[in-house]
């Protein structure tokens, strides 16, 4: 038995303090920071749905939506990466052509073995297992791997970003065993220029395998 599991075994039983504002509640995010979170949600999660590489995005990286995906990270909070990975789920299944694409693999965006060790986990890994919890779709982990270590993108131009992430990422051992017969999502934390997304769906594609777009949790873009 997992440890998310046990931690929701003993909610049943024990109340828990919210990890975003530390108050006790009966649901690991509390109701009132879950309003919080919504008032950052889009109206319409797929505006950015379009193009070569559509973009699914749950809300805007602002505010409490930020606050909640920095505490996520950097204070070892990974289930709060499995909750937004259901509200995630939640507005991918509230639309109604998303009801049509019947099966999918979602493939988290992995991170360097060394930025793995660091952080102890994969905020994007955390949030696709939601996601795939809720939806039902396939989850596949060693679809991709990050074999080249990268600088943090903050502060990088458009070209910079582009070159960072250049050769990044090759073909997990799963996919050189068997390619996928269902199209790829690929699943983020954060959406921001779409350099690092793009250069995963471009060695993917490369091998023949299809890519149906991105699902983010948040992005800066307006």
């Amino acid at each position: 038995m997992n440890t998310t599991m046990i931690k929701k075994i003993l909610n049943l039983f024990l109340k828990s303090n919210c990890p975003l504002c530390e108050n006790p509640s009966d649901e690991y995010i509390c109701s009132s920071c879950q309003r919080k979170l919504e008032d950052y949600r889009f109206n319409n999660c797929f505006r950015f749905w379009q193009g070569d590489l559509p973009v699914f995005i749950w809300g805007s990286y602002d505010g409490f939506l930020k606050l909640a995906l920095a505490r996520m990270k950097y204070d070892n909070y990974p289930q709060i990466g499995e909750e937004m990975g259901y509200f995630l789920a939640q507005s991918w299944l509230a639309q109604s052509f998303t009801s049509k694409i019947k099966n999918l693999v979602v493939v988290p965006i992995p991170l360097h073995p060394k930025k793995l060790q660091s952080r102890g986990f994969n905020q994007a890994e955390i949030i696709a297992r939601g996601f795939c919890q809720l939806t039902g779709y396939s989850l596949e982990l060693k679809g991709l791997l990050r074999v080249r270590e990268t600088s943090p993108m903050f502060g990088l131009s458009r070209e910079e970003r582009s070159q960072n992430v250049l050769e990044a990422f090759t073909i997990g051992k799963s996919f050189l065993k068997r390619r996928p017969r269902d199209p790829i999502l690929l699943i983020d934390d954060i959406y921001t220029t779409g350099t690092t997304v793009k250069e995963a769906a471009k060695i993917l594609r490369f091998e023949g395998i299809e890519v149906l777009g991105v699902g983010a949790m948040a992005t800066s873009k307006k």
